[in-house]
């Protein structure tokens, strides 16, 4: 596996060795071994979630709050989306600052999402199958959601004939709001 650094401390875009041949291919998706030396600190991860998405879907931007903050190891096992993650650390000198890649079922690239970052996706493919493991288990009373088109993080989503969103979701916080910074 390949672990390549991204504008964002601690934000790890994960490249994992593929063999393939005329019968398909292997590759190991998860070793937590080499994870946790890829990164230099101990990783443990409590829960493995799976979500199901249709064309134009738009999730995020959400995390959890202290002390129940999540890293998230992000992957598509069918389909293609658009991920986003967004530095939320109020004392981070990229704060408020966001970074896409595009993670899909044929380039099994995979995004390490540490805590105190918020995160979302917009399915790109006709549907997409969005699996991730968490450091911390849903803690409902620490979720927060953080508005997809705050012009403070000003995130450049994919141009879609149309976006779904969750009631939820589209009831979003602006960033100053859901993270305030001490002065």
């Amino acid at each position: 596996m390949q672990i390549i650094d991204t504008p964002l401390a601690g934000l790890k875009l994960i490249q994992p060795r593929v063999f393939g041949d005329s019968r398909g291919f292997f590759y190991e998706s998860f070793n937590q071994q080499q994870f946790n030396q890829a990164l230099g600190q101990e990783v443990i991860f409590v829960q493995d979630n799976h979500s199901l998405s249709s064309h134009g879907v738009l999730r995020g931007l959400h995390f959890q709050r202290a002390p129940h903050a999540q890293g998230k190891l992000v992957r598509v096992v069918a389909g293609e989306v658009f991920d986003v993650a967004v530095d939320i650390r109020t004392e981070s000198d990229s704060f408020g600052r966001w970074h896409a890649e595009r993670l899909s079922a044929d380039n099994k690239k995979q995004l390490w999402i540490p805590p105190g970052f918020a995160h979302g996706f917009m399915v790109l493919s006709a549907s997409a199958e969005f699996l991730y493991k968490t450091t911390d288990y849903w803690h409902p009373e620490s979720e927060a959601t953080i508005r997809w088109d705050d012009p403070q993080i000003g995130i450049e989503w994919p141009d879609l004939p149309a976006r779904t969103l969750s009631d939820k979701d589209q009831a979003g916080a602006c960033l100053a709001e859901a993270c305030p910074r001490r002065k």
